[in-house]
């Protein structure tokens, strides 16, 4: 009877991955073919240079809740009234701006079919100059770094071959910026100095919020070891991301979702060894770093005090 239910259920959850991948095809699919014809309606315009479509959909990976990115690259940029003949034409509905039109360019939402569709425009110019900022300006906190590693899987609709150029310019990730982005998130507060603290005290938000702010400098740190595009801005798909790291802690992801369904002891445990395992392979691999700070919070306790006696006080 036991090795009967563990067969039923073996095959339920295995039907239910299954079903799960299909719908994962069908909404990327789908995405992907309503991707395709909004980009007929922008590239028909004359100043459209490039289009592409990011995010989950170009990485086959969207489900029916996901969005549509997409972006939408000019010689100069279309007026709002243009922007809105374009949407009209598209038989969008509720359009909203996600921020101020500006000389950056404009960024807009709308339904198409019941997909949310975001498109950003902007010009081949502000996208060229934002890529220095990060590449040769070493601007390590940008969220342009999101952007980039969208461009990096992104499907080109319109313009391929200046698409294909900025990929080739990103893969060639630099020395520079990977040095950088080391040195920036290579700090971490320590939590775990703070243990016999934390066990007596109702501090179970700021914890968590630590834990945060621990998790994305491991994988700020990871992240430059590595030579991959990171913000901790809108960060998601955690184990889709670690998968790419060669050098990384083992079992990251899985370790880094562990911590925040601990007792709070424990996960400043488990956040101290991802620390100190990072802080090894930067010293392995990127020995110019000076690791000797990070070392000494890792070694760091919170020592108590006690009361003098009454006739030394």
């Amino acid at each position: 009877m036991g090795a009967w239910c563990q067969t039923e259920c073996f095959y339920t959850l295995s039907e239910e991955k299954i079903v799960n991948e299909e719908q994962t095809n069908q909404a990327s699919q789908f995405l992907l073919a309503l991707a395709r014809r909004n980009a007929r309606l922008y590239a028909s315009r004359p100043a459209a240079r490039a289009i592409i479509v990011t995010g989950s959909s170009a990485e086959g990976v969207s489900d029916f809740y996901s969005d549509l990115d997409m972006i939408i690259y000019y010689d100069t940029l279309p007026s709002q009234e243009e922007l809105l003949a374009s949407y009209r034409r598209n038989q969008g509905q509720e359009r909203m701006l996600l921020r101020e039109p500006s000389e950056e360019g404009t960024l807009e939402t709308y339904q198409v079919h019941g997909v949310e569709c975001q498109f950003v425009h902007t010009t081949v110019a502000n996208w060229e100059r934002d890529m220095a900022t990060v590449l040769e300006q070493l601007d390590v906190t940008s969220p342009l770094q999101k952007a980039f590693g969208g461009l990096l899987e992104a499907v080109p609709l319109y313009g391929e071959p200046l698409i294909r150029g900025w990929q080739a310019k990103l893969k060639a990730y630099p020395d520079a910026l990977a040095e950088a982005m080391v040195n920036h998130y290579l700090t971490f507060f320590p939590l775990w100095g703070l243990q016999e603290r934390l066990a007596v005290r109702d501090a179970t938000i700021w914890v968590h919020e630590m834990l945060v702010d621990i998790a994305q400098h491991l994988l700020g740190t990871l992240a430059g070891l590595n030579r991959c595009y990171y913000s901790p801005f809108q960060f998601k798909r955690l184990h889709r991301f670690a998968a790419q790291l060669e050098l990384a802690p083992a079992h990251l992801a899985d370790r880094l979702d562990a911590i925040f369904s601990m007792d709070m002891v424990s996960a400043a445990g488990q956040a101290e060894e991802l620390v100190r395992e990072t802080v090894t392979l930067v010293e392995q691999h990127m020995p110019q770093i000076d690791t000797s700070r990070v070392r000494r919070r890792l070694d760091w306790r919170e020592s108590s005090w006690q009361p003098l006696p009454e006739n030394e006080t």
